[in-house]
């Protein structure tokens, strides 16, 4: 029988699948959805393949061993093609965890994890501080979980497009300006495909939607909410295709701007804008 704390363990591991399967599954509909004008568009299998390459190159510049990786001045690992957050057990963070949710829609799919990483009480990283895992990245645990990420790229890319379509009800409730949100979410998914759709979908893996309050600079969030209010705040809106994403582009990176002025001084943010930037130049064709 179970102790009481491994039992609590188990439960939050069982609960993580439902809710992965709730929000990211049941409560979203299908992204390969048909055309219409508030539907997202329909991906091929190739577009979906190249959105996935994108993120991948994005996040690691394709490379293997970037797939398990603890960023110099943050205090958890990054893993996988979408560098999805993992904490340690009772660890509290500005920034929103999205590794074990992850683990859990590979259970809601069916497909095997390895069998230490299944093991961990409660999915929680096991690594004290970022020495200790850099001191691991050659053992065979490490190893093991490279190679089963590498092989199930197309499993995280459902993952994240899945978390970008579940994320319109969260945008429109904590916006006072639902109706035009979405009317530009899905004007910019439908624009120039496949890159409007890739536009959303990377942008909510790198900066989530916006909606958590812990994820705030002196009140200021940097989400993909963020990145529309600040379209709308800048009218007009372009219906020209290119010039459309160039705006959603231009945009992210002022909100980008914004979160390195505002934030901490010790956190040095602006080490990283070249590489944000460069990123949201990819949104253009």
């Amino acid at each position: 029988m179970m102790n009481k704390a491994k039992s609590c363990r188990w439960a939050r591991s069982v609960l993580n699948a439902a809710l992965v399967v709730f929000f990211y599954g049941c409560a979203a509909s299908d992204l390969y959805a048909q055309n219409g004008p508030e539907s997202l568009p329909q991906l091929s299998e190739s577009e979906a393949e190249w959105v996935a390459d994108q993120i991948f190159n994005n996040e690691c510049a394709r490379r293997m061993d970037c797939l398990t990786s603890w960023n110099s001045g943050e205090d958890f690992p990054s893993l996988g093609i979408g560098h999805f957050i993992w904490y340690r057990e009772g660890q509290q963070e500005r920034f929103v965890e999205s590794f074990p949710q992850l683990l859990a829609y590979y259970v809601s799919r069916g497909e095997q994890l390895p069998a230490w990483l299944a093991g961990l009480p409660g999915w929680e990283s096991p690594w004290p501080d970022r020495q200790s895992f850099l001191g691991a990245r050659q053992d065979a645990q490490l190893t093991e979980l490279r190679a089963f990420l590498y092989e199930t790229r197309a499993t995280q890319t459902a993952f994240i497009m899945q978390r970008m379509e579940a994320s319109l009800p969260k945008l429109m409730q904590a916006s006072d300006r639902p109706d035009a949100i979405q009317d530009l979410f899905y004007r910019i998914a439908n624009t120039s495909s496949p890159y409007g759709m890739y536009a959303l979908i990377d942008y909510v893996n790198f900066k989530g939607e916006g909606t958590a309050q812990s994820e705030r600079y002196q009140g200021e969030g940097w989400g993909l909410l963020q990145v529309l209010e600040f379209m709308l705040d800048n009218p007009p809106i372009l219906d020209d295709e290119s010039a459309l994403l160039e705006q959603f582009a231009a945009a992210a990176r002022a909100v980008l701007a914004r979160r390195i002025a505002n934030a901490p001084a010790e956190r040095n943010e602006s080490r990283w804008r070249d590489g944000w930037n460069n990123r949201t130049f990819t949104y253009v064709p």
